[in-house]
């Protein structure tokens, strides 16, 4: 039986005597877009650290482009072709911008494509090329933001993980950000994993859309009927900022 292109199957995840995932799986086809919402504590930053390795499952399977990959470690996983951008805009402060981006691309060996991987991604964040040999740390929250998707590109990673990008960002920017994912997924082809509170957002990004509530899937589907679901609309379309991303 072929298995689709990612798939975490029954996942459960505990932190010391606290089960934080229980039986969790998703699907993210090659290509697309998904995402993850839900409540602080829903479980959504915790399966992304089942991915990427960081907490490992003690039930369940993920299974990427056919292997098995929830044995491996992290930076395996990145070998693999799964990049992650954390929660919080975490650049090296005191590193220049081009420094915080050859940080991702550390596990590669081919000169000749970092170096063409770094100046396309500077064509396509044109603020980052002016501020390459500036402090990433004296960014704005936006440019900062730019600065890890980018980091997280230079992997070449073939699947994105996006852990609230839009966290704190002013209306603007958000928009920004919203257009930024969906030009990686369609553009750099890169499939993605978007976790996001702001519930509007990743649902109007997306094309499927779980909904994890104390650690299970409470709900499933395409984004665009999530979107009129009057339990995702009560719950967690009361509020947030609305983005046009196209």
């Amino acid at each position: 039986m072929n298995k689709p292109y990612f798939a975490a199957e029954s996942i459960s995840v505990r932190y010391d005597k606290v089960q934080a995932l229980r039986e969790v799986s998703l699907v993210c086809e090659e290509g697309t877009c998904i995402a993850l919402i839900g409540a602080n504590g829903a479980g959504k930053t915790t399966t992304l650290r089942a991915i990427t390795g960081l907490k490992r499952p003690f039930a369940g399977e993920i299974w990427f482009e056919g292997s098995r990959i929830d044995r491996l470690s992290p930076p395996e996983i990145v070998a693999r072709g799964i990049s992650m951008v954390p929660e919080g805009r975490r650049v090296f402060p005191l590193m220049s911008v081009r420094d915080n981006l050859m940080m991702g691309a550390h596990l590669r060996r081919d000169g000749a494509g970092i170096r063409s991987d770094l100046d396309r991604l500077c064509d396509r964040f044109p603020r980052l090329r002016e501020r390459l040999g500036q402090n990433a740390g004296t960014l704005s929250g936006g440019e900062q933001e730019m600065v890890v998707v980018a980091r997280a590109l230079m992997a070449r990673p073939r699947l994105l993980l996006l852990d609230e990008p839009s966290l704190g960002l002013a209306p603007m920017v958000v928009r920004d950000i919203a257009r930024l994912i969906v030009a990686v997924n369609r553009e750099e082809q890169v499939s993605v994993i978007l976790v996001e509170q702001n519930s509007r957002l990743a649902l109007s990004i997306s094309r499927h859309g779980y909904v994890l509530e104390t650690g299970r899937v409470a709900l499933a589907g395409e984004s665009a009927e999530l979107l009129v679901n009057d339990h995702v609309r009560r719950l967690y379309l009361g509020a947030g900022a609305e983005a046009e991303a196209s």
